[in-house]
């Protein structure tokens, strides 16, 4: 039996030493085949750096929110954070993500990082309205909270976000 195609693995470097990888960065991504909005101050843009490595850094909360209907970072993302308190969540802090998708600051570091019960809300649909998406109104969803446990404060704790207006999806990641 010949398994010539087991020889070849697709790997980020095979892409750009075949040109593909230059032309992916260079040129308009696709989402759910349609070309990326391009240009327009009322679109949000595509990912123009590298995120910078969390290695040797504290304990922390971070999030990032992936725009999986546009194709790019959640960029102008309203979330608010609070955590469980009693029988209620308590707010703790309201921020913003930035053109990378991710917030400015960690959502949580140093002693107001803690173990507990946590819920952040996300503003799916004003983040859409800011875009000009047509959206049936109601929307399906409208503000997306996402609840999840600190465990261990001894360690980084990274929240990655994909959503569009009628799903998301988002797990621990590193």
């Amino acid at each position: 039996m010949d398994h010539a195609a087991d020889r070849y693995v697709l790997t980020r470097r095979s892409l750009v030493a075949t040109g593909l990888g230059a032309a992916a960065s260079a040129g308009t991504a696709l989402a759910q085949g349609v070309p990326a909005p391009t240009g327009s101050p009322a679109k949000p843009g595509t990912l123009t750096t590298a995120p910078v490595s969390q290695s040797g850094l504290s304990p922390r909360l971070t999030m990032h929110a992936i725009d999986n209907f546009h194709g790019t970072p959640g960029a102008g993302m309203v979330c608010d954070l609070a955590m469980l308190d009693g029988d209620g969540y308590r707010p703790i802090k309201t921020v913003t993500t930035a053109p990378n998708g991710r917030t400015a600051e960690p959502l949580l570091v140093d002693d107001a990082f803690k173990t507990g019960r946590y819920e952040l809300v996300m503003h799916v649909e004003d983040y859409f309205a800011t875009f000009g998406v047509k959206l049936p109104s109601p929307n399906f969803l409208g503000r997306v909270p996402i609840r999840f446990r600190i465990r261990d404060a001894g360690q980084r704790y990274h929240l990655p976000v994909l959503f569009t207006p009628w799903g998301y999806s988002y797990y621990r990641g590193s």
